[in-house]
C-alpha cells in the first residue's frame, strides 16, 4: 500500500507536470504569434503555397487511385503475385509492394494512409501494418528532381544522388525492420502454393469486387471525399509547422541552439553554417532543403549529404501527419520513428558513397548522352518551383470545386433519407 501510494503520487505529479507544460507551451506560442504577426502571416502564406501548389495536386490523384484499386481488388491481385517476394524480404504480405510503390510515386504520407487503410480492411495485421509503415513513407521523385535539384540547387545532376540514396536507404530500413516484433505472431494469412497463381489472383480480385456493394459513382465520390479530407488535414499540419519554424527563427531559438550544433559540426569537420538549415530541416523538409542549398561557403557534397539526412528524417511536420493518420486505427508510432532515425543515418552515408560515381564522374565525362532522360526533360523545360506551384494551384482549385459538389450532394441524399 505504501509503494502504491508513493508511485501513485508520482504519477499524479507527472500528469500535473505534463498539463502545466502544455499550458505554458501554448501560451508561449500564442504570445509569440501576437508579438510577431507579420512573421506568422509569412509562414502561413509559405505553408499554404506549398500545400496549394505542390502537395495537394501531386497527392490527390494517387490517393483517389489507390482507393479505387483497393475497392476493386486490384491491390489484392498484385499481392498474390508479390507475396513470395515481400514475405521473405520484409515479412509483410504481397500487398505491401503496392503500398511501397505508391509511397515512392506519390510521396509523404501516402504509405501511412495506405497501411492504415489495408489494416482497417483486414489485409494486414497490426504488426505488419506498423512494419510496412516504417519504410513506405518517402519523398516523391518530382519533389527530389524538380523542387530540390532544379528549384533549390539549380543543378539537376544532384537529383540522381539524392533519389538513389533516399530510396535505397528506404529499402535497407525495410530489411532491418523485418525483425521488428519477431517474437510475435506475424502472418495475416499463410502463403499457399498454387498451381496457377494467375488464376488464383484473378479469383481473389473477383471476390473482392463482388463484396463491394456500392455503385461505381458512390465509390468514386467516397474516394474523392476521403482523399480531400486527408489532404486538408495534411495542409493544416504544413501551415502550422511552417509558422512554427518561422517564429523559432525570428525569436532566435534556431540560431541559439544552432551554436551547439555548429560546435558539433566543427568537430566533425563539417561547415558550422549548416547548423541552422539542419535545425530548420528537423521541423520541415522544404525550408530546410532550401536553406541548405543557399549556403555558398559550404561544399556541395556536404550540402547534398545534409539534404539527404533531412529527406530521410522527414521532419516533425510529416511525422505529425503520419501520427494523425495512423492514430485513427490505433497503430503505434514507435516503428515509424525507428525507421526515420535509421534512414536519416543511412541516407547521408549512401549519398557520400554515390557522390563520385554518380556526380563527379558525370561532370568529367564529355558524353552528354549519359544523362538520365528524366533529368534531360527537367533541364530542357526549365522547370522550377514557381512554375510547379502555378500549375498545381489550378488543379487544386478544380479539385476543391468538385469536392464541394460531392459534399453538397451527399448532404442532400442524407437529408432525403432521414
Amino acid at each position: 500500500m505504501v509503494f502504491k501510494f508513493i508511485f501513485g503520487g508520482l504519477y499524479v505529479k507527472k500528469n500535473y507536470f505534463i498539463t502545466l507544460l502544455i499550458f505554458l507551451l501554448l501560451i508561449f506560442l500564442t504570445s509569440t504569434i501576437i508579438l510577431h504577426p507579420e512573421v506568422a502571416f509569412k509562414g502561413s502564406i509559405r505553408g499554404l503555397n506549398m500545400w496549394w501548389g505542390i502537395v495537394f495536386p501531386s497527392l490527390l490523384p494517387f490517393f483517389i487511385l489507390s482507393e479505387l484499386l483497393i475497392c476493386f481488388g486490384i491491390v489484392q491481385f498484385i499481392g498474390v503475385f508479390l507475396e513470395p517476394v515481400m514475405r521473405p524480404l520484409f515479412r509483410v504480405p504481397g500487398v505491401g509492394a503496392f503500398v511501397w510503390a505508391m509511397g515512392m510515386a506519390s510521396g509523404f504520407p501516402s504509405g501511412a494512409k495506405l497501411s492504415a487503410k489495408l489494416y482497417k480492411d483486414g489485409e494486414l495485421t497490426k504488426l505488419e501494418a506498423e512494419r510496412l509503415n516504417s519504410f513506405t513513407n518517402s519523398s516523391n521523385p518530382l519533389f527530389i528532381f524538380v523542387a530540390i535539384s532544379v528549384g533549390f540547387f539549380h543543378n539537376p545532376k544532384v537529383g540522381l544522388v539524392l533519389a538513389l540514396s533516399h530510396y535505397l536507404s528506404n529499402a535497407i530500413v525495410g530489411l532491418i525492420m523485418r525483425f521488428y516484433g519477431s517474437n510475435q505472431p506475424n502472418y495475416s494469412r499463410k502463403e499457399r502454393i498454387h498451381s496457377n497463381r494467375f488464376k488464383y489472383a484473378f479469383k481473389v480480385m473477383h471476390e473482392k469486387r463482388l463484396s463491394e456493394r456500392r455503385p461505381i459513382g458512390k465509390i468514386l465520390g467516397d474516394a474523392i471525399a476521403s482523399s480531400v479530407q486527408t489532404l486538408l488535414m495534411i495542409g493544416g499540419f504544413i501551415i502550422v509547422f511552417s509558422v512554427l519554424n518561422m517564429l523559432l527563427i525570428e525569436i532566435g531559438f534556431i540560431s541559439n541552439v544552432g551554436k551547439i550544433i555548429a560546435f558539433c559540426f566543427s568537430n566533425l569537420k563539417v561547415n558550422h553554417n549548416l547548423s541552422t538549415p539542419f535545425l530548420s530541416g528537423l521541423f520541415e523538409i522544404t525550408l530546410g532543403s532550401k536553406l541548405v542549398s543557399e549556403l555558398g561557403n559550404s561544399t556541395l557534397l556536404q550540402q547534398v549529404a545534409l539534404t539527404s539526412f533531412i529527406l530521410g528524417f522527414g521532419g516533425f511536420s510529416i511525422q505529425a501527419q503520419v501520427a494523425s493518420i495512423i492514430s485513427e486505427v490505433k497503430l503505434s508510432m514507435k516503428p515509424y520513428l525507428i525507421g526515420r532515425l535509421l534512414q536519416s543515418g543511412i541516407a547521408p552515408i549512401l549519398a557520400i558513397i554515390f557522390w563520385k560515381p554518380l556526380y563527379l564522374n558525370q561532370l568529367t565525362s564529355n558524353v552528354t548522352n549519359n544523362t538520365l532522360p528524366v533529368i534531360k526533360i527537367f533541364t530542357e523545360k526549365q522547370l522550377n518551383l514557381e512554375s510547379l506551384i502555378s500549375t498545381g494551384s489550378f488543379i487544386t482549385l478544380i479539385s476543391l470545386y468538385i469536392y464541394v459538389i460531392i459534399l453538397i450532394y451527399k448532404l442532400y441524399i442524407k437529408k432525403l433519407s432521414s
